[in-house]
């Protein structure tokens, strides 16, 4: 997986519940997923799983292919495979990227971000939010609230020290 999701993008949904892909999006999804016979736009997985989230995870071919297959690999009766089985591979969608780089948002999806007709009428925002391997599909509002407080938490340590600290984890 090329990782190339990154940066923070605000779009505007328009009443038909269509969005644009920010194009450094598209180029990630285009490179993950080339055209094939049967495919000839990439595809976005959109997963709306998570029932505490007022967001949705959005993933590449090959990133979800990478997601399934770990799931697929613990034991079949394993309460983590369950319950990712659910939230994760049964709760998700796949939509193809229109040749003008916008996708239309189905109703599961803009149910989970909580845009609804009145929200669509009068110009929604949405904000796509790079995570690396995958990105974050939120509401406006939602989006600011979830980075407000995070910025209250990271305002008490440092981004290098918890990188620092997050490695020094991951060795022991």
């Amino acid at each position: 997986m090329s990782g190339d999701f990154r940066g923070e993008f605000y779009q505007k949904v328009d009443a038909k519940a269509r969005v644009s892909i920010p194009a450094a999006f598209r180029r990630a999804l285009e490179v993950e997923d080339p055209p094939s016979p049967e495919h000839t736009r990439p595809r976005l997985y959109i997963v709306y799983g998570g029932k505490y989230r007022s967001f949705v995870e959005c993933y590449s071919k090959q990133g979800m292919d990478a997601e399934t297959a770990a799931i697929l690999a613990l034991d079949e009766d394993d309460e983590d495979r369950l319950a990712l089985e659910l939230e994760m591979i049964q709760r998700s969608i796949v939509v193809e990227v229109e040749p003008d780089g916008r996708i239309v948002l189905p109703p599961q999806v803009r149910q989970k971000i909580g845009l609804h007709g009145d929200e669509l009428a009068n110009g929604a925002e949405a904000v796509f939010a790079g995570r690396g391997d995958r990105f974050q599909l939120f509401r406006r509002e939602h989006f600011d609230e979830a980075s407000t407080a995070q910025g209250e938490k990271d305002d008490k340590v440092d981004m290098r020290v918890r990188l620092a600290r997050a490695k020094r984890a991951k060795q022991a």
